[in-house]
């Protein structure tokens, strides 16, 4: 028995590490992900707006003008209520327009805030599309988590997204992040010092950390083809 006991303490050791060890390469591969975006990607806010459907801005816009057209004939017309004038708000029952004003400028408040994460999740759907990644899957995440943590579904969502393909450096194909070699030109596009150990940028002909010459160290590395 203490033999057996042993050899399962063992084996949840083993399980335990692998576990470990996976976390651990799981968040190792998600921080150099995060470096690759922020190296890599120059988003203006302009074009990422863009991405967002016109047919989602135009149908945004008339439901607010909906929204203010109805609200406002709706307050106005409880000014001549036979039950008492209970026109909003009640600090300005006497004055209409400012009163008109007044709910004007809650309506759009509440538009804004509305707009602003229709936008969001309408933004977060064409975005993982062009990036690779599930856009049903995470839209569905982002209105899901809606009602309890407002928008923690957009923000876990820009924390965990992919970076944009980008051209390779040496052949211009279009490769993911995730690639450790271009499947066109076999072009290395995570490069490390040889020296340091550091990572480095694919083009580089010395080391910024340490001022290995890196371009002797490819050289070094390619293999020559072998005399019959």
């Amino acid at each position: 028995m203490t033999i057996r006991t042993q050899s399962l303490e063992w084996r949840e050791r083993e399980k335990m590490a692998d576990y470990s060890q996976k976390v651990t390469s799981t968040f190792n591969e998600r921080m150099r992900l995060n470096r690759v975006r922020r190296r890599k990607e120059k988003l203006r806010f302009w074009d990422e707006f863009m991405i967002i459907p016109k047919w989602l801005m135009g149908l945004v816009g008339f439901l607010y003008l909906l929204a203010l057209g109805i609200a406002i004939p709706v307050n106005l017309a409880q000014r001549h209520n036979p039950y008492g004038n209970d026109m909003f708000p009640p600090e300005l029952r006497d004055n209409p327009v400012l009163a008109s004003f007044a709910l004007a400028g809650m309506v759009t408040l509440v538009s804004i805030c509305m707009t602003i994460l229709i936008f969001l999740t309408a933004y977060i759907n064409r975005d993982a599309y062009r990036r690779g990644m599930n856009a049903a899957l995470w839209t569905v995440v982002a209105l899901v988590l809606l009602p309890e943590t407002l928008i923690g579904g957009h923000l876990l969502y820009f924390l965990m997204r992919e970076p944009l393909p980008y051209p390779c450096p040496q052949c211009s194909a279009s490769v993911s992040a995730r690639f450790n070699f271009c499947p066109n030109c076999k072009c290395n596009l995570q490069p490390s010092c040889p020296q340091c150990k550091r990572e480095v940028a694919e083009l580089d002909k010395f080391c910024p950390f340490c001022g290995s010459d890196l371009g002797a160290s490819r050289i070094e590395l390619t293999p020559t083809p072998s005399t019959l």
